[in-house]
């Protein structure tokens, strides 16, 4: 297997289960913990777990220094190359290749945001090692990812605004597998003193511009869905001057001098391949089934509903109600709308009697399905009908350039300054990195912690 099939579609992993929980329980509590050492005991033990599963995986990472960079190079050059492939392919009048429908996008845009809302979380710890210059290339990579504290530019901020724009908040819907990476990521945030080759080498493999990312831009354009957040990464992961780029340098700088170098180098290639375990992108791209996402949607719905309809209307003999009150019945429930004609599949959504009472003036069932189930309703009926335009495509303003104003009186933002006041600028750095947790970071305080400590780390060189 290739480096690029490889970041292309990761295998799901049989050892996706700690004996600490589920996998987004794991997740939650090295996210949300207040407790320091419970976190770094949890995340110590889980990335020993994880480290075995991922021991079983093909080697890939080049073990001569000397080549890592072409390493490198070369990869972004094969990117470059199939990418021009498919761009050529849809020139000529080709298909999208990733995503059949605008709610296939959304499908996978929710089924990611457990790993997207962590972004860059595996190098948060070493933060600490500021004043060392071998760490530079990492630390400026992770500030990066903050956005240098200005919103408009976290990495964060810009994917939970995404969701929200969509509708795509319910975590409650996400596969529990889908939370290892994100794990992964802030297990190694929390333990780099301990794990700091296998950190250098996640990070060499995850800064790597993988294909996926061009596409998924590309496509997610053409549906009516903001890019920003993937056309971000496709310019700062480049191989020349970007993320990428640092990675090698910075295994080349923190490579010890008189150390077991080789020991390093299986650690750091270990690191690299944590990045394989999981579901990759293509693998949850085409893992989405429309109707069974409409089925599993409509019987969450179900609890909620199933006492709330009339008995006025019935479809072959059962009420509304009747129909909702046992969720295996929801595929004939379908089909018998469809045979009364309120659902005319393959013809404008805007012609089935159940989608205008969903969407338009006076919808009797207006806000009931959030923007994402209506996507999905709206992408069944529609079926093979080819819409000009979606008529529930959500509105995007301008994306703000500028910090957005901060109520004065934000108590997070109040209570940072009070903890700073008085300290020295040595003393401030150390109050100041708690605020750069993954957890923290994409807040107003933590906006303007990231913001003061990049300030403080240039003047007290």
């Amino acid at each position: 297997m290739t480096a690029l099939t490889r970041l292309e579609s990761r295998p799901a992993h049989a050892h996706a289960m700690s004996s600490a929980g589920s996998m987004k329980q794991i997740y939650e509590q090295l996210l949300l913990s207040d407790d320091a050492a419970q976190q770094r005991t949890l995340a110590k033990s889980f990335l020993q777990a994880r480290l075995q599963d991922a021991a079983d995986l093909p080697e890939e990472m080049p073990q001569d220094l000397l080549a890592l960079q072409s390493f490198v190079e070369q990869h972004s050059a094969e990117v470059a190359r199939q990418y021009a492939d498919y761009l050529q392919q849809r020139k000529a009048g080709g298909p999208r290749q990733f995503f059949g429908s605008k709610a296939h996008a959304l499908f996978f845009l929710q089924a990611v945001a457990p790993t997207k809302l962590v972004d860059g979380a595996w190098l948060y710890g070493l933060l600490r090692q500021w004043r060392d210059p071998r760490f530079d290339g990492l630390i400026r990579t992770y500030l990066e990812e903050l956005g240098d504290g200005n919103p408009a530019q976290n990495h964060v901020v810009i994917y939970r605004k995404l969701l929200a724009e969509h509708g795509l908040q319910d975590s409650g819907v996400i596969a529990d597998e889908r939370y290892l990476q994100g794990a992964v990521q802030l297990a190694l945030g929390y333990c780099s003193d301990e794990f700091l080759p296998e950190v250098i080498g996640y990070n060499l493999g995850y800064e790597q511009l993988p294909l996926h990312l061009l596409i998924s831009a590309y496509e997610l354009s053409e549906l009516g869905i903001d890019p920003y957040y993937f056309t971000l990464h496709v310019t700062i992961d480049n191989a020349s001057t970007g993320h990428a780029h640092k990675a090698v340098q910075s295994v080349l700088q923190l490579m010890p001098l008189e150390g077991d170098r080789e020991a390093f180098l299986r650690r750091v290639s270990a690191g690299y391949r944590l990045n394989d375990l999981g579901q990759g992108s293509r693998a949850i791209i085409e893992s989405f089934d429309l109707y069974g996402e409409v089925l599993s949607m409509l019987e969450r719905k179900s609890s909620f509903g199933q006492h709330l309809h009339s008995d006025y209307c019935r479809f072959e003999g059962k009420t509304v109600n009747q129909w909702l009150s046992m969720p295996e019945q929801l595929p004939d429930f379908l089909t018998a709308l469809e045979n009364k004609g309120w659902i005319k599949h393959h013809q404008d959504p805007q012609d089935s009697r159940f989608w205008q009472l969903i969407e338009g003036d006076g919808a009797a069932m207006f806000g009931v399905f959030s923007p994402y189930e209506k996507q999905l309703l709206h992408d069944w009926i529609g079926g093979d009908w080819k819409p000009g335009r979606s008529p529930v495509a959500t509105r995007r303003g301008p994306r703000a350039a500028t910090e957005p104003p901060v109520p004065a009186n934000d108590p997070d933002i109040q209570s940072l300054r009070a903890a700073l006041d008085g300290l020295s600028a040595l003393e401030q750095m150390q109050v100041l990195i708690p605020w750069l947790s993954a957890h923290r970071h994409s807040h107003p305080a933590g906006l303007m912690a990231t913001r003061r400590f990049i300030e403080l780390q240039s003047s007290l060189r």
